[in-house]
């Protein structure tokens, strides 16, 4: 960690870090375990000025205030102190995998998240999702919403970043002008986490110990629970105990999953390219387009 860095750390917190090691993750910035000179253990993520950190620190603190899910507390946001270079959190100690017993604890902590609505969907500020802007316009169409700040928006983002070809995203335009034939409408606006992969999941002795790393509005909770499934985060234990508390709707499990993970997968190729260009072909034959 550079040295301007821990000048920065002191000065927002009174006390000086006296050791630092890396942790994973951190699309919109490095990420480190800090020990301060007075004991305390807390999380600095440092980046670039306009990288993002002042929005992550802006999601967080806005899921502290509008729900009960467990995420770090914000310590330091970035301000013109810093130069939207540092953001500083609540460490959570973590250990142990999504077993079944931490999968039902899940199921009942974003069952309550997605019990908090609004009357449209989208959020008053763009939030960030692996690091990219994620518009949030406000909508009282889901359809719409979904169309156009989600599939299009990030389809454009991967063709014009040049992975995406051209021919899959006027297959993705067609889907996209077909999308009443599996939303009807009835969709209702729920506080997301937005980014609900393995890795953004720490769990501590069978319960679930926080959620990091979001990428906050407010959708359809269908989306939520389709992304969980994408990389295996959640299976059966979670989705038994979430219907118990929140009934999925016919017709989730069967065609509207794949339809919401287009989503996440374009968003990874936009960031990743290669073999998520042909999970998009797939899904995108799937619905026939």
């Amino acid at each position: 960690m550079r040295g301007e860095i821990k000048d920065l750390i002191r000065r927002a917190t009174g006390s000086a870090a006296v050791h630092t090691r890396p942790l994973g993750g951190g699309c919109v910035g490095e990420v480190f375990r800090v020990e301060l000179e007075n004991g305390k253990i807390i999380v600095a993520k440092t980046g670039e000025a306009g990288g993002g950190l002042a929005v992550e620190g802006r999601m967080l603190r806005y899921l502290s205030e509008m729900s009960a899910l467990p995420v770090p507390d914000v310590i330091h946001a970035p301000g013109l102190d810093d130069n939207d270079r540092l953001l500083l959190m609540t460490y959570i100690p973590a250990g142990g995998g999504l077993d079944a017993r931490a999968q039902a604890h899940a199921a009942e902590l974003l069952a309550a998240l997605h019990g908090v609505g609004a009357e449209k969907f989208g959020l008053d500020f763009d939030s960030l999702i692996g690091g990219l802007r994620q518009p949030n316009d406000w909508d009282k169409s889901w359809r719409d919403f979904f169309r156009d700040q989600r599939l299009l928006y990030m389809g454009r983002a991967a063709m014009d970043a040049g992975r995406l070809p051209g021919r899959l995203f006027g297959r993705l335009e067609a889907l996209a002008g077909r999308l009443d034939k599996w939303l009807d409408g009835n969709e209702k606006p729920s506080l997301l986490h937005g980014d609900m992969w393995t890795g953004n999941v720490l769990c501590n002795e069978g319960r679930i110990a926080g959620f990091v790393d979001p990428a906050i509005y407010y959708g359809n909770a269908e989306i939520e629970l389709a992304f969980s499934t994408l990389f295996a985060t959640f299976g059966d234990p979670f989705f038994r105990r979430y219907h118990e508390l929140r009934p999925i709707r016919p017709g989730f499990f069967e065609e509207r999953r794949d339809l919401y993970n287009l989503y996440p997968l374009l968003v990874h190729v936009r960031l990743f390219g290669g073999s998520y260009v042909g999970s998009v072909d797939r899904s995108l034959n799937q619905f026939g387009c």
